[in-house]
């Protein structure tokens, strides 16, 4: 079993000797016999935190997508806790004021790898806000779910920036939480004040499966691995009016929508022959949000061989199918989006107009999928010098 930041950091108590600190992390911040991070910091021998912080999906991880944080002080400790997560775009960027009481930022995200997902945007983002604010940033490391050898897509480019694309980097960058702020600290020329305490055990070419410990949903619709692996690709349809499962209790497991074709779209997707993938033809029906109480026809997506499957690319030929098979039911997200309302949201989390004005065509966007193949020889050249755990040799995968 391998240990994260907050386990070393457990064994270490002396790093927190004479600090005042705050602690930003959220419900899968766990210790390796699943204690919360801050019941755990005050159970120790190290000196208790001063404050917590939430990101979006609050402190507990209880409240869906793009809905404020409660701001409640902890039940358990009577600690104040003060969300990074609010109900405009300002409230994305932490107000340096924020942390002006403590003199350490502690950051203990579990990340799932993809770069729409929030969490490394709010890491750096609030590690920006400290440091602005005199206050040192300490980074607990955690392993990147679906490895940290594969990456896969395309660079965001300038102008599409967002919440959900926070960083010029593919969608599957195969960075841990600690290597995205190293590289963004480089980035962005940080001299120093933000550390990171790197795990212990682990190698670029685990995945979750490998790691030996119990899956935690970092946020409310990746309750399982499943989802972890499928997120990077299906969460492109959230930038249109089908269901991508949220409101069921199998959200990015089930795709689809009212008066889809079921086997029809498990059939076109079937025949495109995307290896460790497979296609289940179902009906379900969201409680909430998208499609809400309809009954939507549609697909599950099963996960069968991790090492095989290509979230990304899944995504692309999944949105592809839908427009094929239910041309009807398929249109753009008309909602803000992160607050984002200026911008179509499938710009924000593709990170070009490629793939929009592709399909607006009528047209496969396959040039657009060659490109993906210079910017993810680039990214590799780039990240090396910030990589915490070396790439694998050849004949050193698992």
């Amino acid at each position: 079993m391998i240990a994260t930041g907050l386990d070393r950091l457990l064994e270490a108590p002396s790093r927190l000797a004479g600090r005042r600190y705050g602690v930003l992390s959220h419900s899968a911040s766990v210790t390796s016999d699943l204690q919360p991070i801050h019941l755990a910091l005050q159970r120790s021998q190290c000196p208790a935190p001063s404050l917590l912080f939430g990101p979006e999906h609050g402190f507990y991880g209880i409240e869906q997508d793009m809905v404020p944080s409660r701001t409640e002080p902890d039940p358990w400790t009577g600690l104040p806790v003060i969300s990074l997560y609010g109900d405009c775009e300002d409230s994305l960027r932490p107000d340096p004021a924020l942390f002006a009481d403590i003199d350490l930022l502690v950051i203990d995200f579990q990340d799932v790898g993809a770069r729409y997902y929030t969490y490394g945007a709010t890491a750096v983002w609030a590690s920006e806000a400290a440091l602005k604010a005199g206050c040192e940033v300490l980074i607990l490391d955690r392993p990147n779910p679906l490895g940290g050898v594969e990456v896969e897509g395309n660079m965001r480019r300038p102008g599409f920036e967002s919440f959900v694309g926070a960083f010029e980097i593919p969608v599957r960058h195969g960075l841990t939480l600690g290597e995205i702020v190293r590289l963004e600290a480089k980035r962005r020329k940080w001299d120093d004040g933000v550390s990171v305490l790197e795990m212990e055990g682990w190698k670029r070419d685990m995945t979750w499966q490998n790691v030996g410990r119990a899956w935690i949903p970092p946020s409310p619709n990746i309750p399982n691995l499943q989802g972890a692996w499928i997120f990077p690709g299906g969460c492109l349809v959230e930038a249109t009016e089908l269901s991508e499962g949220r409101g069921t209790t199998r959200p990015f497991q089930l795709i689809g929508g009212a008066g889809i074709d079921p086997v029809g779209l498990a059939d076109h997707l079937s025949r495109l022959e995307l290896r460790g993938v497979t296609f289940t033809p179902t009906y379900f029906r969201p409680q909430f949000q998208k499609q809400a109480h309809q009954e939507c026809g549609g697909v599950q997506i099963t996960v069968t061989a991790s090492s095989l499957f290509r979230p990304f690319r899944f995504g692309v030929e999944l949105l592809w199918a839908l427009r094929t098979v239910a041309p009807e039911q398929f249109e753009w997200r008309r909602a803000a989006y992160e607050f984002v309302s200026d911008r179509p949201t499938i710009d924000l989390l593709s990170g070009d107009s490629a793939l929009r004005e592709a399909f607006d065509a009528g047209c496969r966007p396959d040039d657009w999928i060659a490109s993906w193949a210079d910017d993810e020889k680039a990214f590799r050249e780039e990240r090396r010098e910030i990589l915490l755990y070396p790439e694998p040799q050849a004949g050193d995968l698992l």
